[in-house]
């Protein structure tokens, strides 16, 4: 009997594979004649740490940049009273590099981080050069960062322990007038970074109607005409061995508010053959306690249509 994820996969579109699309890879292409791509302004990470207790613990960071601030936000378990708030404009700010230690439900924690090396592209979020990591009762749970691996045998004795972690979350606020939304996204452990381009257009490429494209490493996995009677929708795509499903809702964008910004979600999440739902948000938390780590990928798109 053939397993379910070669039966989801033969309908499923393949990234991987280019003879898989009639849709044509040029649309996909930035070019000088294309929008400029929004601006991403805020990232929301979410991680998962297991501790050699088998305690579970989560992390969310959350980087954003606005005209007057940048900085980075870290919370432990939805707990506002843990947050560590670090700015991250030399402008307003010059202690770029330091140490913050708290406590939570009898749990010692410490979060090093060094960002005044850091180096940004046009997000909120550092590209090189820094690095933060997180302990938890003298215990690894957490490294991000270029720089982090090398400074942790430093600053920490040897044969520390080292927890598990995972990204399980990422979500992207982006704003602006262009149509246009450009990101990366590593959907497993083992798996590469993706180039995701979201495309908003129709008219000036000879539609009658606005249409939206959704594309993978140069290839069009969803290509959606008439958007504005099909502004919700899913698509089951396989990429890096996995199941992903891929949903969208731009209704706001035609009909919340003309005169104001619209919001659109777009949503990736990684699933199983044996799961045949859909997008559940509330399956993360459900996950918590598994072993098996599903990871997702929300997009917030805020546009003004005209």
């Amino acid at each position: 009997m053939r397993d379910f994820t070669s039966c989801f996969s033969e309908y499923a579109v393949q990234v991987s594979d280019t003879s898989c699309s009639s849709y044509s890879n040029t649309s996909c292409i930035i070019s000088p004649n294309n929008p400029i791509p929004s601006t991403q302004n805020a990232v929301v990470c979410l991680y998962k740490t297991t501790l050699s207790s088998h305690k579970h613990i989560l992390v969310t960071l959350t980087w954003s940049k606005n005209t007057l601030s940048q900085g980075l936000n870290i919370s432990f378990n939805d707990d506002p009273s843990t947050a560590v708030k670090l700015s991250t404009n030399s402008r307003l700010f010059r202690k770029l590099k330091g140490t913050k230690t708290l406590e939570s439900h009898n749990t010692n924690i410490e979060v090093f981080y060094d960002l005044s090396t850091a180096r940004y592209e046009t997000g909120p979020e550092p590209v090189d050069g820094f690095y933060v990591f997180v302990t938890f009762d003298s215990e690894i749970g957490l490294i991000i960062g270029d720089l982090a691996h090398e400074v942790t045998m430093k600053k920490l004795k040897p044969g520390s322990k080292m927890a598990k972690f995972s990204l399980i979350s990422r979500q992207e606020h982006f704003s602006g007038n262009s149509s246009l939304y450009s990101t990366k996204a590593r959907f497993c452990d083992s798996g590469n970074p993706h180039d995701i381009i979201i495309r908003y257009g129709g008219e000036n490429e000879g539609l009658k109607y606005p249409a939206l494209s959704v594309c993978i490493d140069k290839k069009t996995v969803i290509r959606v005409k008439r958007l504005q009677w099909n502004f919700r929708g899913n698509q089951t795509i396989f990429l890096d061995g996995l199941l992903v499903d891929l949903m969208w809702d731009v209704h706001d964008w035609f009909y919340n508010n003309p005169s104001g910004p619209g919001l659109a979600v777009f949503m990736f999440r990684t699933r199983s053959g044996m799961d045949s739902r859909l997008w559940l948000e509330e399956k993360i938390v459900k996950k918590d306690h598994e072993d098996k780590v599903e990871f997702s990928l929300m997009i917030y798109a805020c546009k003004n249509i005209v």
